[in-house]
């Protein structure tokens, strides 16, 4: 059949249309995808299929090509339309209607979105409808009209928008039976075939109309699924696209797809686009990057923000981007006017519990959060908080970027907070706040029970307990919460110095230790001790002044302060004295300990290890004591008495305990490898790699280098010189990742040995050089008499009175540190 027999003697631009749609046929693309490949617009091109609108010439030829027939016999009826004959006065051909398009104007800078575009589109092709939900001012309409927009060509016999006003100031939401009458009347439905009454029949009627027809239809701005439901098409081809500030959930056969902020690259291009800028070297925003940057971040790239900035920009031609920086970090009140108008809405739906809880999350510090600390918040059970969030991320008030944690943007967030600080009594707000500082401080707590290097071994005392915390099964998941939550912790610690809350400062650091112990953070520890001890000084308790003293002692000790760190044990020692403490002298001897060792005394070490044992069976501490014996082992081992060390370390792994990484297990097993290397080698070598393998699994760098470097010394007593030479070199190299220098003086001159006896004298000589430069810097005279004799063992053969010297000056450093030595 030719197209003259499918097509009849038909007008002249009908006649043309159905040419054009057998030239569709013929392609087998629709009419999207045949738009994009001739480079026309889908819009027009539907109206040129439809015979609606006459296309140009280069629109027929551009057809013609692409499935490679001739335009030239479409040449003269082509013509005949363009240059009609005038019109009788009277035509007995009746006059189609054209469809009906309601859609709202298409945004000229529509900018980003593909992705959820395209989500859009899959959603329309399995399951003919769609619902776009997200936060308020996050441009869901926005892309609902521009998809509409896009499958206008594929749904020509009409194009239907109707606001539901789910969220609209001054007025209730649209019942669906005003909005089914709405619909229908759209459609030019006639008034006898809509039935009287009744919500059933009308959408039977809507489904009835829509079977038989080609229509996109967006409902915007839908309260809930209820509203909704009645709306949606039946049988047939026709697509119904919705939005919504809620997910809804109630609408199981359509697929939801969740709008969020623009990227940061979108934001900018939306930016440039709204307000007009000419782009180039020239425009406004090329020449301040940085103020560019600034205003995303004001906005939280949220495209209502965007457009707002971007037409202040548009209509303020002698702004630059920095005054309008200033104006919006001032808060503008026509900017904030207008999008806390946006979300009151969203907020208006909220049941009384619900909007307050949504109010006292911006009292929240740091920027994310879990449901434990939403039920301290809120004084409310976990179960309860857990539901009240749920509901909060469905109407997309809240985000939640992973499982089990939660962010509010940051404007909606500022939101929050001016709404708190308007509708909530002062009291109120303080005491939100006070259960929050109570909740870090006592998880922290709690995960540092289950981590016991270096636990505090204390219960928090500050505030009150929250009724519910954190389960944390191992040391694994107490440091992952640590990691999760430290900005969060970070940030109320500054709250809590912010309001005041010396018990708070005080304790808050203490239970920090073992995190920042594996993330060899001792720089900001030191910070936060300093400011715990002022703390302590206003608070005046003797026991809490005491141990603000050591733990800042101990900070500047792992941070090599060694001098600061004595003064400091000397005030807590001065304090202890009067508090009978046993628990606190016993951490406080065994600190002090640590530090006599590495300032090279032999006998005032091991008195503190052993006194701290005993203080710590005293206050029934048996992982304090443990910690003391092992301190002891390694002292004894540092001493050359191999024998007592291996005893003492022997004892120590004799401790029945869960976690094969326990610390003083761990001291216990590297000590013990280094006093039996040359004797039993075998075993020797089980117990440091051992130690290596539960410090790698236990991710603590500091310890790996320890692990690594007596490996070291162990493979040098068995004669192992390249094997003991690579161990060395991967402790220090790991050292040099920590950017800790100081830590380097426990290893150098072990290391030094070691290459001597490989035979590698000035790679010795720079290592036992290295340790005499750093070893006074940091206090540490052992380390300096041992770097002397490492030095003059190096030279004996080369330089014998630079060697005599170099012996003489180490024995001079013990003699000056205890007459007793030799």
């Amino acid at each position: 059949m030719d197209v003259e027999e499918r097509t009849g003697k038909a007008d002249p631009q009908d006649e043309l249309a159905a040419r054009l749609r057998l030239l569709q046929e013929l392609s087998g693309l629709g009419v999207r995808a045949l738009a994009r490949d001739t480079g026309l617009s889908s819009s027009s091109l539907s109206r040129y299929l439809n015979g609606q609108t006459v296309p140009s010439w280069p629109a027929v030829v551009a057809l013609c090509r692409l499935v490679k027939r001739d335009p030239r016999p479409l040449r003269p009826l082509w013509e005949r339309i363009s240059n009609p004959l005038p019109a009788p006065p009277k035509s007995s051909r009746q006059v189609r209607p054209m469809p009906r398009n309601d859609l709202p104007r298409e945004v000229p800078d529509f900018t980003g979105r593909e992705e959820r575009l395209a989500a859009v589109f899959a959603a329309i092709d399995s399951h003919r409808a769609v619902s776009v939900d997200g936060m308020a001012g996050v441009g869901k309409t926005c892309l609902a009209v521009h998809a509409a927009h896009r499958l206008a060509a594929e749904f020509p016999d009409a194009q239907l928008y109707v606001d539901l006003h789910g969220f609209t100031e001054g007025r209730p939401p649209l019942d669906p039976d005003s909005a089914l009458r709405t619909l229908l009347g759209a459609l030019d439905v006639p008034s006898e075939k809509v039935p009287q009454e009744g919500v059933e029949q009308l959408a039977a009627c809507w489904r009835s109309e829509l079977a038989r027809r080609r229509v996109v239809v967006v409902l915007d701005n839908a309260a809930d699924a209820d509203q909704v439901r009645p709306l949606l098409p039946g049988a047939g081809p026709s697509v119904a696209l919705i939005t919504s500030r809620n997910r809804l959930l109630g609408l199981d056969e359509v697929p939801p797809v969740s709008l969020d902020v623009l990227s940061p690259q979108e934001s900018a291009e939306l930016l440039a686009r709204a307000s007009g800028d000419p782009g180039g070297p020239d425009g406004r925003l090329a020449r301040d990057p940085e103020s560019v940057a600034e205003v995303l971040r004001l906005c939280g790239h949220l495209p209502l923000a965007l457009r707002l900035a971007a037409a202040r920009l548009r209509h303020r031609p002698g702004w630059t981007v920095g005054v309008l920086v200033e104006r919006m970090a001032q808060g503008s009140s026509e900017f904030d006017a207008a999008f806390s108008a946006a979300l009151a809405m969203s907020v208006r739906q909220l049941n009384r519990s619900q909007a307050h809880l949504f109010r006292m999350l911006g009292l929240l510090p740091g920027a994310s959060f879990d449901e434990y600390v939403v039920a301290a918040l809120a004084d409310v059970p976990l179960r309860s908080a857990q539901a009240m969030l749920e509901d909060l991320l469905d109407a997309h008030l809240v985000q939640q970027p992973t499982v089990g944690r939660y962010r509010l943007h940051d404007l909606v967030h500022q939101h929050a907070r001016r709404a708190a600080a308007e509708q909530d009594s002062a009291t109120e707000r303080e005491r939100g706040l006070g259960r929050v500082l109570d909740y870090y401080v006592h998880a922290a707590a709690a995960a540092d029970a289950a981590m016991p290097f270096l636990s505090a071994g204390r219960a928090a005392s500050a505030g009150r307990p929250p009724a519910e915390l954190p389960r944390f099964t191992d040391k694994n998941a107490a440091f992952a919460w640590l990691v999760a939550e430290y900005g969060n912790l970070m940030a109320a610690f500054e709250t809590a110095a912010a309001v005041g809350a010396d018990m708070h400062l005080c304790e808050l650091p203490r239970f920090l230790r073992a995190y920042f112990a594996r993330r060899c953070g001792t720089t900001h520890l030191n910070f936060l001790f300093e400011r715990s001890l002022a703390a302590a000084e206003r608070l005046g308790d003797p026991l809490q002044l005491a141990e603000a003293h050591s733990d800042l002692g101990f900070a500047r000790y792992n941070a090599g302060r060694m001098a600061e760190a004595a003064a400091a044990y000397e005030a807590a020692g001065l304090r202890l004295s009067r508090t009978g403490d046993a628990r606190a002298e016993a951490e406080l001897a065994l600190r002090r300990g640590y530090l006599s060792w590495d300032a090279g005394h032999v006998e005032e070490p091991l008195e503190l290890f052993r006194l701290a044992g005993k203080l710590y069976e005293q206050a029934d501490c048996p992982t304090g004591a443990a910690h003391a014996t092992a301190a002891e082992a390694w002292t004894m081992l540092q001493l050359g008495h191999r024998e007592e060390a291996a005893q003492r370390a022997r004892e120590v792994l004799g401790i029945p305990h869960t976690d094969p990484a326990w610390p003083p297990a761990l001291t216990a097993r590297i000590t013990l490898g280094v006093a039996i290397a040359h004797d039993e080698p075998d075993e020797a070598a089980e117990h440091l790699h051992q130690a290596l393998a539960l410090a790698r699994e236990d991710g603590h760098l500091n310890n790996q280098a320890w692990c690594l470097n007596c490996l070291g010394v162990a493979l040098r007593q068995m004669g192992r010189y390249e094997e003991a030479l690579a161990s060395h070199r991967e402790a220090f190299a790991l050292l040099d990742e920590l950017f800790e220098e100081h830590w380097k003086i426990h290893f150098l001159n072990g290391y030094g040995e070691t290459c001597r006896l490989a035979g590698l004298p000035e790679e010795a000589l720079r290592l036992h050089r290295q340790a005499l430069e750093l070893a006074p810097r940091l206090g540490n005279r052992h380390a300096e008499a041992l770097a002397h004799e490492g030095i003059a063992t190096v030279l004996d053969e080369t330089d014998p009175v630079a060697a005599a010297e170099h012996r003489a000056a180490g024995q001079a450093v013990l003699q000056e540190l205890d007459p007793g030595a030799h």
